[in-house]
């Protein structure tokens, strides 16, 4: 059984930065890694997803503010987050896709506020 452990949230003053991780347990072959938020309501979006040769996409909300990275090798993907704005406050979850399956964390709170 392939587990998601996400760590890094919590709370930060607009402005500031925070870095979120998420390891992958398990010898498991994975593609893309990403990042989503879902605020209360509204629909799981992507925030950023790396593919396993590098390649990233970010939402337009997030760009130059934040940097998706992964290290293939410990399966873990990571998500530097700077510039930090209130609208940016909600629970973010790691997403890793193989082959045949969709993975999901627990999710991680990030709170901006002063």
């Amino acid at each position: 059984q392939v587990q998601l452990v996400e760590s890094g949230g919590g709370l930060v003053q607009p402005g500031g930065s925070l870095r979120l991780s998420c390891a992958a347990s398990g010898r498991i072959f994975i593609n893309d890694m990403g990042w989503y938020r879902q605020a209360p309501g509204k629909q799981r979006e992507l925030v950023a997803a790396i593919t396993r040769g590098g390649r990233t996409n970010y939402a337009d909300a997030v760009k130059g503010r934040f940097t998706i990275s992964r290290d293939n090798a410990k399966n873990t993907v990571y998500l530097q987050m700077n510039s930090l704005k209130l609208e940016d406050t909600t629970v973010y979850y790691c997403n890793a896709k193989t082959y045949y399956n969709d993975y999901w964390g627990q999710g991680t709170q990030v709170t901006v506020s002063s």
